[in-house]
């Protein structure tokens, strides 16, 4: 895009909204990764995005960083500004944040929301090319129901031409100078009351332009609409498959390791590490998704660092190198072989300290257990050993 206007990007990231409880929504997991992580990536993977403003809570800025980090945008393109108190207020933060680093009246701002994290590159093309030439531009899509107008009793008192109608999306693109300017005087005249910046600047006088939208730009708000974008990052995606199978025998002791949960028993497992064949398995699965070796080639026993280190850093490691390549771990499957202990009773931890190192949900871990019928060294209780699957999207 040599010669055109330089484009950066205001990202809406300041709510404190607990509808889905607990975290918010911009923070949440979504395949691994924060939501607002996804948001970055897809603004900025392409480049053409030269500064990307994330305007979020004064209280959020760990959280922020933490998404910023899993984005894999170099930190160089990143800045945040803190939000308002009201939606304007903190899109005015992220713009005069903008202004004080200089940016050019003649470039282009796209002003975003996080909860809309897939970007398509055509739709971010477009509208930066419509805004460059007329100022300003959204994303529209054309209405497939009908709809319906409702009295004061909420019955039916007609209907709406849905010819004429759109559903407006994010981001909203305009000439940098010419938004600012329109919301400095919004906020001289205190008036706090538009929904949205196109809005915004048509009441001070700017046509907005439309270009197609896209159904990717869906809002991610219910937790319908996580599984939604679930779904839309594993469409057409590449599935990896890897395997990993580890065994320590037992030794004196008083307790042992088994997928990330120390377990009371009457032995040990020997081992340089913690000796927990769970997520030894584990780990050679992921690494086995990329090609990467093995635990013993990053972890060899050899170094003297590694001994009785807790296992999960390696499963921790394997899933970062995943990550470093692309991939979102989909699921993972373990299943041990032993006599005793028994694994039921300790499934519900095991998912839980395996979903924290990964990010993922007790649905996308399986935990099972088998014996070996009294034959060989597990069923002479001589040891145990675990079998993992891993499976890898790209």
């Amino acid at each position: 895009m040599n010669g055109f206007p330089e484009i950066a990007m205001v990202i809406v990231a300041a709510g404190q909204g607990t509808r889905l409880g607990g975290t918010p929504k911009q923070y949440r997991l979504l395949a691994g990764k924060p939501l607002l992580a996804h948001a970055l990536a897809h603004a900025g993977v392409n480049g053409h995005v030269s500064r990307l403003v994330t305007v979020i809570h004064p209280e959020a800025e760990d959280a922020y960083r933490d998404a910023a980090t899993a984005s894999g945008i170099a930190s160089g393109r990143l800045a945040f500004a803190h939000g308002g108190e009201t939606r304007q207020a903190s899109v005015r933060n992220g713009l005069e944040s903008l202004a004080k680093a200089g940016f050019d009246a003649e470039g282009i701002v796209l002003i975003h929301d996080a909860a809309r994290p897939f970007l398509p590159e055509a739709t971010l093309l477009a509208l930066a090319i419509a805004a460059a030439r007329n100022g300003a531009a959204i994303p529209v899509l054309p209405v497939a129901d009908t709809l319906a107008q409702l009295d004061s009793a909420g019955n039916l008192a007609g209907t709406i031409d849905r010819a004429k109608a759109r559903i407006v999306q994010t981001p909203q693109a305009f000439r940098f100078g010419l938004i600012l300017d329109a919301h400095r005087k919004a906020a001289a005249e205190k008036r706090e009351d538009f929904t949205d910046d196109a809005g915004l600047a048509t009441a001070y006088g700017q046509i907005v332009a439309s270009v197609p939208g896209d159904a990717a730009l869906f809002k991610v708000t219910e937790a319908a609409d996580f599984a939604r974008a679930e779904r839309h990052l594993g469409a057409g995606a590449e599935i990896r498959t890897g395997l990993g199978y580890d065994v320590h025998a037992f030794d004196d002791g008083d307790h042992l390791w088994l997928g990330g949960v120390k377990i009371a028993h009457s032995r040990k497992l020997s081992g340089h590490s913690d000796a927990d064949p769970v997520l030894h398995a584990l780990t050679d699965a992921l690494l086995g998704t990329i090609g990467d070796g093995d635990i013993g080639m990053h972890f060899p026993p050899s170094d003297p660092q590694w001994k009785g280190a807790p296992s999960h850093l390696f499963l921790a490691d394997a899933a970062r190198r995943v990550a470093t390549r692309g991939g979102r771990i989909v699921s993972v499957d373990c299943t041990v072989i032993c006599e005793r202990p028994k694994i039921g009773p300790h499934r519900v931890a095991m998912q839980a300290a395996i979903g924290a190192v990964l990010g993922l949900g007790p649905e996308r871990i399986g935990i099972k257990a088998t014996t070996s019928e009294k034959l060989g060294f597990t069923g002479r209780e001589e040891g145990i050993a675990a079998m993992a699957v891993a499976s890898v999207a790209f």
